[in-house]
């Protein structure tokens, strides 16, 4: 690998491991308050019903997108395989963007391989593609429209 994509995807695994302290969640229970708004975030590709899947949503701001302290809210629903499921109330119809890495062994981490690459599958909004470096905001941003709308992300896993 060269020395820019594994630099890159250090940095990958650093935005995804930013710590945060939140309550497990189960699929049935929604992030913030009842609104007129709700995301549901389908994980799949999800190898193994252990452990929880962070999911960590962003408002409509490139800056804040993957920044230590700028998420609007995470969930940490109870891994499923191959699919989990997490959801949000969202305060308005807009564009949002969501990262998740799936916490196998729930140490609420997101661990890394000796190298620093990620040792826990990871995934954005959108799906960009991840090959060498982080993905812009951009490319992750989605829209989000009056009433439910629903997302689908897959997890990469590179170990």
């Amino acid at each position: 690998m060269k020395s820019a994509g594994a630099a890159a995807l250090i940095a990958l695994t650093a935005a995804l491991g930013l710590a945060s302290s939140a309550a497990a969640a189960t699929a049935d229970d929604c992030a913030g308050g009842p609104s007129q708004t709700k995301l549901t975030v389908q994980v799949t590709g999800v190898r193994a019903a252990r452990g929880e899947m962070a999911v960590t949503l962003y408002p409509d701001d490139a800056k804040r997108f993957l920044a230590p302290h700028q998420k609007m809210a995470r969930v940490r629903a109870v891994a499923q395989a191959p699919t989990t499921t997490a959801c949000f109330w969202l305060p308005a119809p807009g564009y949002y963007a969501v990262s998740v890495y799936h916490d196998e062994n729930a140490n609420r981490d997101f661990d890394r391989t000796i190298l620093g690459l990620p040792a826990e599958g990871f995934a954005f909004s959108n799906n960009p593609p991840t090959p060498t470096a982080l993905p812009s905001f951009k490319s992750a941003r989605f829209k989000a429209g009056d009433g439910e709308t629903r997302i689908a992300v897959k997890l990469k896993y590179l170990k």
